[in-house]
């Protein structure tokens, strides 16, 4: 497992999302989000179980207009911010990917597969 730094503490702020890129290019990147719900950080990958494209059109939108679901772009597949289980649209049953996170002393960071 590689450990990123997501953020730092205070960069996320409840009811908000957030798109990082993660890695470097001899590497490549993983694309991950994150939405903050009730103070605690629920991390993705940025992947669309229904299509496999990223979930926002612009950036850092990821979250329906409410602000209480996670949105994809570009079919409007609803998705449950605690599980990332979809509830509705074509991929209903699915879930997007999980990350695991971390909170340290100086962030948030991001566990992902080697």
């Amino acid at each position: 497992m590689q450990k990123y730094l997501l953020c730092r503490h205070g960069e996320l702020t409840e009811g908000q999302s957030k798109g990082f890129s993660l890695g470097d290019s001899a590497a490549g990147t993983a694309n991950v989000f994150a939405v903050m719900k009730n103070g605690e950080v629920f991390a993705y990958k940025n992947n669309c179980p229904h299509r496999g494209i990223n979930l926002e059109w612009q950036e850092d939108q990821f979250l329906d207009p409410d602000g209480a679901l996670i949105q994809c772009a570009s079919h409007g597949a609803l998705f449950q911010i605690e599980t990332g289980e979809c509830v509705a649209g074509p991929c209903a049953g699915d879930a997007l990917t999980p990350v695991p996170i971390e909170y340290g002393r100086d962030g948030i960071y991001v566990l992902m597969a080697d």
